[in-house]
C-alpha cells in the first residue's frame, strides 16, 4: 500500500497526494449523511475509514518535502468540507430535501472517484499493457462496491445502493 511504502522508504516519491484527499472528502461527506440519516453502519464505517485517511494525509504530509503545497491542499479541503456543511446545515432547512441533496453529492462523488482510475484506460488500449492496474485494489473495490450496494437495496436507499 502507499501508507506501507511511505513508511518503508520516508518518502512520498511516486505516492499521488489527491486519492488521499479525495477519499478523506468522500468518507466525510458519508459520515455526514450517516449522522443525518442515523445510520450507525454508514457512521462507523466512514468515521474508521476518516480517520485512516486523515492519517495518511499526516504521513503524506510528515514525508514530504514539500510541506507547503500539502498544507494548502489540506486546507482548502477543510474549507470545502465547511462550505459544504454550512450549506447542507444552514441554507437547507428541511430535513428531508438535505438528507437528498447530501445523498445526490455522496453519490455523484463516489461515482466519480471509483470512475477515475478509468484516466488509465486509454494508456491500457495504447500499449496493451494493464501494468499501471491494481488487480488487488481493483477487487476489493468491486467487493467494496458490491456490498455498499446490497447495503442500499436492503435499505432502499437509492443514494447508497448507487
Amino acid at each position: 500500500s502507499d501508507l506501507r511504502q511511505m513508511l518503508a522508504t520516508k518518502s512520498v516519491e511516486n505516492i499521488q497526494f489527491l486519492p488521499f484527499l479525495t477519499t478523506d472528502v468522500n468518507n466525510l461527506s458519508w459520515l455526514g449523511y450517516g449522522c443525518l440519516k442515523q445510520d450507525w453502519t454508514l457512521i462507523t464505517v466512514n468515521t474508521i475509514g476518516a480517520a485512516l485517511q486523515t492519517l495518511y494525509i499526516l504521513a503524506y504530509l510528515y514525508y514530504s518535502p514539500a510541506k507547503r503545497p500539502v498544507l494548502l491542499r489540506s486546507l482548502l479541503l477543510l474549507a470545502v468540507l465547511a462550505a459544504g456543511y454550512g450549506y447542507f446545515t444552514l441554507l437547507i432547512a428541511d430535513t428531508r430535501t438535505r438528507l437528498a441533496r447530501l445523498g445526490l453529492f455522496c453519490s455523484v462523488f463516489t461515482i466519480s472517484m471509483y470512475l477515475s482510475p478509468l484516466a488509465d484506460l486509454a494508456k491500457i488500449v495504447r500499449t496493451k499493457s494493464t501494468r499501471c492496474l491494481s488487480f488487488p485494489l481493483t477487487i476489493t473495490t468491486f467487493l467494496a462496491s458490491t456490498s455498499w450496494t446490497l447495503y442500499g437495496l436492503q435499505l432502499h436507499d437509492p443514494y447508497i445502493t448507487v
